[in-house]
Order: C-alpha cells, then sequence, then structure tokens
C-alpha cells in the first residue's frame, strides 16, 4: 500500500495561505448545506409513541416518559449489550467516551441524554463502574424497545435475512447494532419519535473521529477489512487483545 503521505507537496507560507482559502471557501459552503440539513432533519415529521416501555436504572423501574426527568427532549443512545455478553461493545464504549462528558451541557439546553441496552441493569452498572462513566444508563431488558427502534434483532428474523437496520432489510446486521434516538415530549405529556440513526449516521456524535478528520494521516482506517480495526476501550489499549464482535461494515 503506498504512502500518502510521503512525498506530499510542500510549498511557500504564501501559497498555503492561498490553497487554505480555497479550502475555506468550501467548507464555508459545507458548514451552509449542513445546517440545512439539520433543519430539514428538525422538519420531519413525528410518530406518536403510545406504547408503554418500562425501563430499569439506578433508581429502579421507570416509563420512556419519565426518562425524559423534566426535559421536553431526550436523546437516547444505543448502546449494544446484548444479555449474554458480559461486557458492553467496545465501539458503542467509544462513542460513550465522547457524549458522557457533554450531557451536563446538553441539559441546560432541555436536553435530557441517556443510553440504553438489553443486558440486565446489574451488568450495565458493572461495566459502568469499570469504565468511570456517570451517564444515566438503562436495561429494556424486559420490553420490545431495542426491537421497536430496530437495534436488536431476534434469531427468527435474523434467520429469515428480514432484520430492518438502517432503513433497509439486511442479510445478517447481528443480534445488536448501534444507533440514537431522539424524542419529544409536549406539554399534555404526550411523547413522540422524532429522529432515530444508525451505523455512520451516528460519526456526528464521535468528536474523537472529527479531531481525527484535521490531522495529516486522518482517520487512518483504510486497507482494513474492518475500518474500526484499531479501537480499543480506554482500559485496553496496549493489552493483548481478542474481540468477540464480528468485523462488519459501518457504511450508512
Amino acid at each position: 500500500m503506498t504512502d500518502p503521505l510521503k512525498d506530499h507537496k510542500i510549498v511557500s507560507e504564501e501559497e498555503w495561505v492561498e490553497a487554505r482559502r480555497a479550502l475555506l471557501k468550501k467548507e464555508r459552503e459545507f458548514t451552509a448545506l449542513r445546517d440545512q440539513l439539520s433543519q430539514q432533519r428538525r422538519d420531519l415529521p413525528w410518530v406518536a409513541v403510545n406504547k408503554e416501555y418500562v425501563f430499569e436504572g439506578q433508581n429502579g423501574k421507570q416509563t420512556l416518559s419519565e426518562l425524559f426527568d423534566g426535559r421536553s427532549q431526550l436523546i437516547v443512545y444505543h448502546f449494544m449489550f446484548d444479555p449474554s455478553w458480559e461486557d458492553g461493545c467496545l465501539h458503542c464504549s467509544f462513542w460513550a467516551d465522547n457524549f458522557n462528558g457533554i450531557i451536563v451541557h446538553l441539559n441546560h439546553r432541555d436536553v435530557t441524554m441517556i443510553a440504553v441496552s438489553r443486558a440486565p441493569y446489574n451488568k450495565l452498572a458493572a461495566y459502568q463502574k469499570r469504565m468511570g462513566w456517570d451517564f444515566k444508563w438503562f436495561s429494556s431488558y424486559d420490553t420490545d424497545f431495542n426491537f421497536d427502534y430496530h437495534v436488536s434483532f431476534t434469531q427468527e428474523v435474523l434467520a429469515k435475512n428480514e432484520a430492518f437496520y438502517n432503513y433497509i432489510a439486511q442479510a445478517n446486521p447481528g443480534p445488536e447494532r448501534e444507533g440514537v434516538s431522539v424524542f419529544f415530549k409536549d406539554s399534555r405529556g404526550r411523547v413522540f419519535h422524532t429522529y432515530s440513526a444508525y451505523a455512520r449516521g451516528i460519526d456526528m456524535l464521535n468528536v474523537a473521529y472529527h479531531y481525527l478528520d484535521l490531522v495529516p494521516k486522518g482517520r487512518d482506517e483504510a486497507g482494513h477489512d474492518f475500518p474500526q480495526f484499531w479501537v480499543r476501550r480506554h482500559d485496553e489499549y496496549g493489552k493483548t487483545f481478542h474481540s468477540w464482535l464480528e468485523p462488519r461494515n459501518y457504511e450508512v
């Protein structure tokens, strides 16, 4: 594989500034387009949530409506943690490292953010303690929540190659997948599903990746069967590592 950094073009300061200005024009165009897309995302129609879901967390059982914690907007990160697993997904752990510290800021914009997984709460609590996180994490073990929002799939569905993930039927996305869902609660207490994203649609939640996109090597994941081949839980770097996750394609 050729080295993209070898013999990289070197220019004078004046030429560099000119090239940077040309790129800045494109960056500003992209920012304007991103603002338009964000507005289109907010303009999507909503779906009323009429099904009752009860989750288990640190303070016991809570309904979906109660998870808003007094705010009108709720972000749910669908954290991959199958009930049979002893540890949470290392890739979702990478995402959690990125959102754990910002939730206090979201709270002051009328937003509650939590994680939901299918594993029983005692497993979530133990893993969260190990990782040193303090975001609120709830188990949907006894509900259809993960299945209804298309991040968990039964063996029957997988056997029929009918798993609906990222808005298409897929042959075998695996029993658990990553995603994010957004909900709104109005003044009458009605709850609505406003948005969900999956696969590379949740790239925007990973600040570390955006920083990597700034440096010369970028994400440096090309040429590998699985882009996130390098990711480890933050307490596992430098250790002998064997992933229990099958490599899969995280493209949109």
